[in-house]
């Protein structure tokens, strides 16, 4: 049954395993944070613990299956061509899922796996060649102009900024955005995102990973149906565009839905408007308004204040119809550092209340 999910290819860190047990050795002895996981990962039961990361909501512990993080590992093998002896990198926390399943694919495919401190700053090795690895877009900024040894890449936990986009057209590694979560066991769609990867103005969707079946509900919120990896259909509060039942458009989070008066306003669609007027991070959020019941303000990642509403106001009397009057900020907020999860991800919620508690 353990070569099921332990390869005899499998290296970590240029060590071999022959038995299970030599591996929760390795673990006990040099990662200490995966010695529940590991276990769990040869229990009899195939039950293994997961933590949510937290960004839509308090962080919570799931159960999932062992077969559904396999089937999920073969899908990904099987879309990128990577089979027993690929060499990974792994520069990700493997606290949550998405660095656990590194380790998962690494052990279920056979693939030597390098892993090397996470930080938003990577030190990517510059001696050996990676077939495949996996960042946050954090860790992208940081190092999208180093990434030569590596073949492909996938960019997950977070929206990439069209900013960083930019940067990377020309990269020749394949770089693509995932489609995921937890529950989804990380992801089950992929989008290129610069021209070694595919990316066109076309097919700037989300496909479904092999087994994977997307489907919208009254809301237009995306249903997933995955049988391989997830017993139920997942409903998410994700809005989308539905192509075809393998492909859409995301657009945002319904649950970031303003409703300023009557007017509803959708962050994720204001903020690509407002992209090539600020060079910092930010985000707009709703807050609670006696006369509206809620406005519009803007959040911007700064350690200066500056007159960001006039540079919004004339950029709206030159280009008139890009911004209505309602998708001006009603105040802006600044702040040295967004509130972020554990995984990385900016907390918009947690960040906002920070910045109300001190107004």
């Amino acid at each position: 049954m353990h070569r099921d999910i332990l390869h005899k290819e499998f290296k970590w860190n240029g060590v071999s395993f022959e038995t299970a047990h030599d591996l929760i050795g390795f673990v006990d002895e040099n990662f200490p944070e995966l010695e529940t996981f590991i276990r769990q990962w040869f229990g009899k039961n195939g039950k293994i613990q997961a933590t949510t990361s937290g960004s839509t909501g308090p962080p919570k512990t799931i159960e999932l299956d062992r077969i559904h993080m396999v089937n999920s590992a073969k899908a990904t093998g099987k879309y990128f061509g990577l089979g027993a002896g690929s060499r990974a990198l792994l520069c990700l926390p493997m606290g949550y899922i998405a660095g656990r399943m590194m380790l998962v694919r690494a052990m279920v495919l056979g693939w030597h796996l390098d892993s090397i401190q996470p930080a938003s700053d990577p030190d990517l090795p510059v001696d050996t060649s990676y077939d495949f690895s996996a960042m946050v877009p954090m860790q992208l900024f940081h190092v999208w102009n180093k990434l030569e040894n590596i073949k492909t890449l996938i960019v997950g936990g977070g929206a990439v900024p069209t900013s960083l986009i930019k940067k990377i057209r020309s990269v020749q590694t394949k770089i693509f955005a995932t489609y995921g979560m937890t529950e989804t066991i990380t992801h089950v769609a992929l989008r290129p995102l610069n021209a070694a990867a595919g990316f066109s103005e076309k097919n700037d969707v989300f496909t479904a990973l092999p087994g994977v079946r997307f489907a919208v509900d009254q809301r237009q919120c995306l249903l997933i149906h995955a049988p391989d990896i997830s017993y139920e259909k997942v409903v998410t509060n994700d809005l989308v565009t539905l192509f075809s039942d393998r492909s859409f458009q995301w657009i945002a989070r319904a649950d970031h839905v303003i409703n300023s008066g009557g007017v509803k306003l959708v962050p994720e669609l204001i903020e690509k408007k407002y992209e090539n007027l600020i060079e910092e991070d930010f985000f707009f959020h709703g807050i609670r308004d006696q006369e509206l019941g809620q406005k519009l303000v803007l959040i911007v990642q700064s350690d200066q204040s500056y007159e960001v509403l006039e540079r919004f106001e004339n950029f709206q009397k030159l280009n008139k119809g890009i911004i209505s009057k309602f998708e001006v900020p009603r105040k802006v907020f600044f702040t040295k550092k967004f509130v972020q999860t554990e995984t990385g991800k900016t907390n918009r919620k947690a960040t906002l209340l920070q910045l109300l508690s001190e107004d």
